[in-house]
C-alpha cells in the first residue's frame, strides 16, 4: 500500500509517517516510480509507534523498545551493556512517573464526573 493508504488506515498523517521513517521506527520499500510502499504488517507497527509516542515516549526510546521486542531474551541479556541498562532503568522510572501522574489525573476527573449529573460519562 502507498503512504496515503497507510495514513488513512492508521490515522497518522503522511508527514508524520515520513518522520517515523527518518527516525528508523518504520521502513518502506520503494516502487520503481520512487513511491513508498508498505506491507500489511506496517499498519500494526505504525499504530504501536503512534501509541507509544502519544503516551509521551521519545522516539529514541520507541526505537529501543521496538528493537527489544524482536530480539530473543538470551541475546538481549548477552548484549546489554551497563550503560544501556542504566539508560533503560532511567526511562522506566520516567514512564512510571508519567503513569502515576496520569492515573491521579484520571481518578480526579472520574471523581468529578461521578459527582455530576453526567455520571454515565465515566468509564472504568
Amino acid at each position: 500500500m502507498r503512504i496515503g493508504e497507510l495514513a488513512r488506515r492508521t490515522g497518522v498523517a503522511p508527514r508524520l509517517l515520513r518522520y517515523y521513517e527518518q527516525q528508523g521506527l518504520i521502513s518502506a520499500e520503494r516502487a520503481d516510480n520512487g513511491y513508498r510502499t508498505y506491507r500489511e504488517a506496517d499498519v500494526a507497527k505504525v499504530e504501536r509507534v503512534a501509541g507509544l509516542i502519544r503516551a509521551g515516549l521519545p522516539t529514541r526510546l520507541v526505537r529501543a523498545i521496538l528493537d527489544l521486542e524482536v530480539l530473543p531474551c538470551e541475546e538481549l541479556v548477552a548484549t546489554c551493556s551497563r550503560d544501556v541498562a542504566e539508560k533503560l532503568a532511567r526511562e522506566l522510572a520516567e514512564i512510571e512517573g508519567r503513569i502515576d501522574c496520569l492515573s491521579r489525573s484520571r481518578d480526579t476527573i472520574r471523581g468529578f464526573l461521578g459527582q455530576t449529573r453526567y455520571t454515565g460519562l465515566t468509564q472504568a
